[in-house]
Order: structure tokens, then sequence, then C-alpha cells
């Protein structure tokens, strides 16, 4: 199955995405720091399966426009550029997928507008409702001062940090975050970037892969991926109207059990719950043994099966 790329305008953007397959839509929202490449397991799967699956390289990313004003980066421009998508695609409807900070937007995608999403599958990050404070203080609260997202604030400081070598940048993320590291990554502090393996890459990971991601953000930077963390208090202030609004389309959750954000403190008490506060359709929680972060790549044979099946049972 061939995987085609083109690029498309959308809210005032260009967008670059990947696709492959015919279909009823599925989209593919990357994290931090990714690319539509983190679903190149998936496009394949999915178009194999009858779908048209679509993976962008997301605002700040990739050959994607990377506005220059932090203020460009809000939840609402976000989930704007996938609107804007599903128009220029002439989709009426979509499933939407999103991993890391990807899950945010699919949840709020569908949380915005319903009308849009047939169903969710959110990958390591679970949707929990704007709440009383924003993400960045509670993270503060939870993981303490010097957590990796008030490192993120200043403009410049992380950009230098992981600019510095991009190779290493990008080598010590995918692994150091995964299920093959030694011990969990600490996200209440700082440090970046995390230190790259002496041994040989996990299977999951090839020289190429990081090549390939190496090669974008040498060419781009990291300011615009950066910039989504720079707007948390705006979104919460924002997204007001929506405070507690739970995610009512069909919805699947995949998370690791090495996974940092499954780790954060009370997150693995969460998941068992997730229907009963915010995820009342919940279809399935699936924690993978032995996973880390980056679960779509660490795990695409049993993504692809559990996304195929709740594709399958989703009404067209």
């Amino acid at each position: 199955m061939t995987i085609t790329h083109r690029s498309i305008t959308t809210n005032g953007i260009t967008m670059h995405v990947a696709e492959a397959g015919e279909g009823p839509l599925v989209l593919l929202l990357h994290g931090f720091p990714e690319l539509w490449y983190s679903y190149r397991h998936q496009l394949e799967a999915l178009a194999a399966a009858g779908f048209h699956a679509v993976a962008p390289d997301q605002r700040g990313y990739g050959t994607t426009d990377s506005p220059d004003e932090v203020g460009q980066f809000t939840m609402l421009h976000l989930v704007g550029d996938v609107v804007g998508l599903l128009a220029a695609l002439g989709e009426e409807h979509c499933v939407v997928v999103g991993h890391d900070w990807g899950s945010p937007v699919a949840a709020n995608l569908a949380v915005l507008r319903p009308d849009l999403v047939r169903g969710v599958v959110l990958l390591s990050v679970p949707y929990l409702p704007r709440g009383d404070t924003d993400v960045l203080t509670a993270l503060t609260g939870l993981l303490g001062p010097t957590n990796y997202q008030v490192y993120f604030q200043e403009p410049g400081v992380a950009e230098a940090a992981l600019e510095a070598n991009v190779h290493d940048s990008m080598l010590g993320s995918l692994f150091g975050l995964s299920g093959n590291a030694a011990e969990l990554a600490d996200s209440g502090t700082s440090m970046l970037p995390l230190p790259v393996p002496d041994g040989p890459l996990p299977g999951w990971l090839t020289e190429g892969d990081v090549a390939y991601f190496t090669t974008e953000f040498e060419r781009t930077g990291f300011r615009g991926a950066l910039n989504w963390y720079r707007t948390s208090k705006e979104n919460w202030e924002l997204m007001g109207a929506w405070r507690n609004a739970p995610l009512l389309p069909p919805s699947l959750f995949i998370g690791g059990d090495r996974d940092i954000v499954y780790h954060w403190p009370g997150f693995s008490d969460l998941v068992p719950i997730l229907r009963d506060i915010s995820m009342p359709n919940l279809t399935k929680s699936v924690v993978l043994e032995g996973c880390g972060h980056w679960t779509q790549q660490e795990r695409p044979i049993e993504v692809n099966e559990l996304l195929t099946e709740f594709l399958a049972h989703l009404p067209r």
C-alpha cells in the first residue's frame, strides 16, 4: 500500500498530510516531538482494512506552516486546523486518533464539534475535561516546579538544548521514553535532552526512523512544537464554556504500563474509571504491558488490531 503526500490549505495555514487508502476517514494526530511519520505503521494497516487514513504534520511541525506568534497555537487554532482539514478533504465525518499532544486535540475536536466525529481513539493521554486550573499549574502541583513543561515556557531555552544536537535529542527522547529504557524518565525534572542509549536500538526503532525525525527537526527547529506548551493559561481561559464537558462519541483508550504519563501521580488510578469521570461512551481501556510512551510505534501490531476492532463496531 502506497503512502502519498500533499499540501492542503486549512484555517489560514498550509498543512502537509500523508495518506493511504480509500473509504471512511480516519485522522491520525501526532504529538511532541513527532511528525506524521509516527503513524507510518497505522497508515498502511488502516488502508488495507478499507479506510482512508490521513496523518498530518500538525501546526508548527514538518512542512506544515509554523506561525511566528505563540498566540497562534491555542487549542482553538489546533482544532480549527483539523476542522478545516476535513472540509478540504471533502468529508463530513471522521474517526480521530490522537497520541500525546494529539490526544487533547482529538478529544477537543469531539467536544467542540461532535457533529464531525464518529469515534475517538486516545493513545497515552486520556481525556480530562477543562477543570478549575490550567494544565501547567495542575502539572506543577503534581510534578513540582522544575517539571519539563515549566522548562518549556521561556522561548529559546528548550530550543537551544534540543537543537544543539538534534540527532541525540530525538534518539534520547524516542529511547528514553520507551518501554525499553532501563528506568522511567523523571518528569519532575527539566533535564534535556535525555541521554542516548549505549547499546543497540530496540526492535521497533531503526536508524532510518531516527534519521527521518532528525532531518525534519534540523530543518525546522523545535520552536513551533514547543509553542504548543506556551498557551496553557490561554487555553484554559478560552475553554471556559466547556468546563467539565464529557467526551460523548464512542471512544477507545490505549496506554502503556511503562509510559511516563501513566506514572504521573494518580494517573494510573484514573484509567479504570475514565467511563465514569470523562468518557461515558468508552468502549475499552487497554494498558499494554511493557509499552512506553510511543504507543503506536512501539506496539504497532496490537494498536492496529485494537484500532480496526474499534472501527469495525462503529456505525457507518
